[in-house]
């Protein structure tokens, strides 16, 4: 399972979890809050009447008379309220009808007045709200009508009512509970919908927070992928610069130390397998003249003929300066490898450079009976003029080494790309993907191996800093080796 889908999956059932319970909470507080407000209401009402109905109740004014009428003013006044035209509009809802019923006891707790005419002289000593109060206690209670309908249920609130500081009755005030469940039901359609916003807009951020965090992860893993290079058996030459990674990634917070610590990481490892490379390919190569100035000097530590002594110290001189060439090249590429880009500033003239290159290495040719030719006319670029003319250097020495006596080796100038040709016997089709690795060489005519084979590879770098290319082909005869620059 993918790293989003699990991230995703995690924050919904997390997010999904809580917002289960705290609707519960709220959808389970609503009814029962609404209801307390409720209480507290009919409290104030009921200890209002109590006082107003205290007077008729000490002169005995509440009692019925056989036709169920009283003459006491307190309930004429209740009876008018029952039968008030209200039309309100509360909040949205509309409002039509009074709905406190109003009942009196003695101390008895026989109803002496009831505003509904439902239970004149019944004994209601045993319900809650009566009895409670009439022992000096806050009474209430509520009561369905119907026993399984949770919506007809009825709260009582009762009051005492003090005659010369004694309690000489109770007066409760009923109302049904479903008259306010149309303001409960509201409530928690209310709170329900708002539920269902707050877990969208928690969802939508969770999917915004997920696809971020797997938006940096993914980076930091192109990024690891990038500095893991390429598989192996990918690269051929063991010595060969560190591949360039992707730049690191601009991420907040842990992800962003993770970048920077593999940042760090990946240069460790690289300068370390970078050495490695370099030591394994430089021990190979010194490996053969080592071995050969070592078996020249012990022979010639023996009694030899002055031929055999004489070629033997041939041999010593030759070895010592294939040497001397392989240290001296390995220093200039290290170099190179060492700087990010060229640096050349004023614009420099690709045949200026081919004419340096060529005076450099005439005298060589001409050791071998090799003419070297330079022909069209090159452009001009920002290029670093000393890198172009080691890189040519190394091309011509590479094609004197190849061409046979007598032929002439070529430079060609078109436009940005300079070219050197000569007519030797090319290179082996397989070879020519390697050219320009470290220390790779191939036999020259003679059947020697005498080349350092940092040549090619000093001049791939010098185009990779000017963000050139090498391009090698056979012409048959001879070798093309092209140095496409970019155009300025």
């Amino acid at each position: 399972m993918r790293l989003g889908i699990r991230l995703l999956f995690a924050f919904f059932l997390i997010n999904g979890i809580a917002a289960f319970f705290v609707l519960r909470v709220f959808m389970a507080e609503i009814k029962p809050s609404v209801r307390e407000v409720m209480e507290d209401m009919m409290v104030d009402t009921a200890n209002i009447l109590a006082e107003l109905a205290s007077e008729d109740l000490a002169a005995g004014r509440l009692a019925a008379g056989a036709d169920n009428s009283s003459t006491s003013p307190f309930a004429q006044h209740v009876r008018r309220y029952a039968t008030r035209p209200i039309d309100a509009a509360i909040w949205g809802f509309s409002k039509q009808s009074l709905d406190y019923r109003i009942y009196v006891t003695d101390t008895t707790g026989r109803v002496l007045f009831d505003s509904e005419n439902r239970a004149i002289g019944a004994d209601y000593s045993q319900w809650r709200d009566v009895a409670r109060t009439l022992r000096g206690e806050y009474g209430a209670r509520s009561t369905r009508d119907v026993e399984d309908d949770d919506t007809s249920g009825v709260m009582h609130v009762a009051a005492p009512i003090y005659v010369k500081e004694q309690i000489a009755g109770v007066l409760t005030v009923a109302k049904p509970t479903r008259t306010v469940q149309r303001f409960i039901d509201r409530a928690e359609r209310k709170v329900f919908m708002g539920g269902l916003l707050l877990l969208a807009l928690s969802a939508a951020v969770g999917v915004a927070v997920t696809l971020w965090m797997v938006w940096n992860v993914r980076r930091l893993r192109d990024y690891a992928l990038s500095v893991q290079g390429p598989a192996d058996g990918e690269r051929n030459d063991p010595g060969a610069p560190p591949t360039t990674a992707l730049a690191v990634p601009e991420v907040p917070g842990e992800l962003g130390d993770l970048a920077r610590a593999m940042d760090r990481m990946r240069a460790r490892l690289e300068g370390r397998d970078y050495i490695e490379g370099y030591v394994r390919a430089l021990t190979h190569e010194l490996k053969s003249p080592v071995a050969a100035i070592r078996g020249a000097g012990e022979l010639l530590q023996d009694e030899l003929p002055a031929a055999d002594r004489a070629e033997f110290a041939t041999q010593v001189v030759q070895q010592s300066k294939r040497l001397q060439r392989i240290i001296d090249r390995l220093l200039e590429l290290s170099k190179l490898e060492q700087r990010q880009h060229a640096e050349g500033r004023a614009p420099v003239a690709l045949h200026d450079c081919a004419e340096a290159a060529i005076a450099q290495t005439r005298a060589r040719a001409g050791q071998r009976g090799i003419t070297l030719a330079l022909e069209g006319h090159g452009t001009s670029g920002p290029w670093e003029a000393e890198l172009v003319t080691l890189a040519l250097t190394n091309l011509l020495d590479n094609a004197i080494d190849f061409a046979p006596a007598g032929s002439t080796v070529r430079v060609e100038l078109d436009g940005a790309t300079v070219a050197v040709q000569d007519s030797g016997p090319g290179v082996p089709d397989y070879a020519l993907p390697r050219l320009g690795e470290r220390f790779f060489t191939t036999a020259r005519p003679s059947g020697e191996r005498s080349g350092s084979g940092l040549g090619l590879a000093i001049v791939k770098r010098v185009m990779a800093l000017h963000g050139g290319l090498m391009v090698v082909r056979n012409t048959a005869p001879g070798l093309r080796v092209a140095l496409e620059f970019p155009a300025s």
